[in-house]
């Protein structure tokens, strides 16, 4: 369930625009998550009706953390996703943070720049000390991401994934040259 005390705004960088998703959303959602260059390496299959899209979207709703829809601010056209879940709220709060992008939108430098908000109203705003991430080891563009993000990758897989993490101090120390 998602925390009703806390809310997640409108988020706005250079090119794009995230919003809180919403059941007003559906048709996007479907029509973005029944391509299967975007669901290849998550855990769902590619959507097969609205009801589907309808289901991701609940589930994000219903989660502790939160998913934002992502739009170009040029042409207001849907581009991906971003966001958060297992917020867990403890003395050392951490959260997983999961994205995927439309296969036209590739290799623009929008997960970038969006990452750059994202993991700094997480650790600004949500508070949390680590911000996780899980890769299928065949996901070469995600894990190339998150090492340009100077997430540090474990060593060891855990269930054929690749786990990486960012705590708030590294953040602190290189969110200047992250992005430059």
């Amino acid at each position: 369930m998602n925390n009703v005390n806390f809310i997640f705004p409108v988020l706005e960088t250079e090119r794009l625009r995230l919003s809180i998703l919403t059941l007003d959303d559906t048709e996007a959602v479907y029509k973005h998550f029944s391509d299967e260059n975007v669901t290849r390496f998550m855990d769902i299959s590619p959507c097969k009706d609205t009801d589907e899209a309808e289901e991701i979207i609940r589930f994000h709703i219903e989660d502790t953390g939160c998913r934002w829809e992502i739009f170009s601010k040029v042409d207001n056209q849907f581009v991906g996703t971003c966001g958060f879940h297992c917020w867990v709220q403890s003395d050392q709060p951490k959260a997983e943070i999961g994205f995927d992008l439309a296969k036209e939108h590739w290799g623009k430098g929008f997960m970038q720049e969006v990452m750059k908000h994202v993991m700094e109203f997480g650790f600004k705003q949500m508070d949390l000390e680590i911000i996780e991430a899980t890769v299928e080891r065949e996901n070469n563009r995600s894990i190339n991401l998150l090492v340009k993000l100077n997430f540090i990758k474990e060593s060891e897989l855990r269930d054929q994934l690749i786990y990486f993490y960012m705590s708030r101090e590294s953040w602190g120390k290189n969110k200047d040259g992250i992005f430059a």
